[in-house]
């Protein structure tokens, strides 16, 4: 049974190294979404797309156990909806989605009409800027300079057809949340500038999931405070033997 790894934005499966090299587990599969450091998607790169794209790839297994962050954790909100009988448990970051979820201002930048030119900075900048850039946002210092190696103008396009297609997401993918059962894990990184206080725990509650604080970790949890993390998501695996 594996652990199945899927990472967000603007993100590969680079970002999970310092996590699993702290975890129990040989058996682990690291997901790269299409398009972020691998040839772009053969299929349209909006949300229903990707979360297609997930579902299709979790098919392949008779068991996991899904860890998901950031894209990722939306994504698997809608894969879950559907009920998977293979998805033994899940451990995901982020919060609810409802009628009032509302886009962090970097996303509503992506989704106007600067986002071209937003990104048409970022990529044909140096990659040093990317890196500061990263940083600025809260990434650690070598998490950062990974990134920007990868941050190209595939990875640019599909973030920005990606948030394009989910202006209205509360609305469309809250109410499949309501189908979601566990066993799961909601952790809430207390330092994150992206969160809105409140939705982990209202996503916890709705799903009846097991909550974790990481306490003093940031948006990119796996990177600053890996061990609190691996903590808490041993901790869970091991009550699910």
């Amino acid at each position: 049974m594996p652990a199945i790894f899927v990472h967000g934005v603007p993100e590969t499966t680079e970002l999970w190294g310092p996590l699993v090299e702290r975890l129990e587990r040989d058996d682990v599969v690291l997901l790269g979404l299409p398009g972020f450091g691998s040839p772009a998607p053969d299929f349209e790169p909006n949300m229903e797309g990707y979360a297609s794209w997930l579902a299709g790839e979790l098919t392949a297994y008779d068991d996991v156990d899904l860890v998901v962050h950031d894209w990722g954790a939306l994504l698997a909100l809608r894969v879950l909806a559907d009920r998977p009988e293979n998805i033994r448990s899940w451990v995901m970051d982020g919060g609810d989605l409802a009628s009032d979820f509302e886009w962090h201002d970097l996303a509503k930048l992506w989704i106007s009409a600067e986002g071209e030119g937003f990104m048409a900075g970022v990529v044909g900048g140096p990659e040093e800027d990317r890196a500061g850039l990263l940083a600025a946002a809260g990434v650690p210092a070598e998490g950062a300079a990974a990134m920007a190696r990868t941050f190209d103008e595939t990875m640019a396009a599909c973030i920005l057809t990606l948030y394009r297609s989910s202006v209205d997401l509360g609305n469309e993918w809250g109410p499949g949340i309501d189908s979601i059962h566990g066993p799961g894990l909601v952790l809430d990184a207390d330092a994150d500038p992206f969160k809105v206080p409140g939705r982990a725990q209202r996503l916890a509650d709705r799903t009846i999931a097991e909550m974790a604080t990481l306490p003093g970790a940031g948006h990119w949890w796996m990177l600053d405070s890996p061990d609190v993390a691996a903590e808490a998501i041993q901790r869970f695996w091991s009550s699910l033997a």
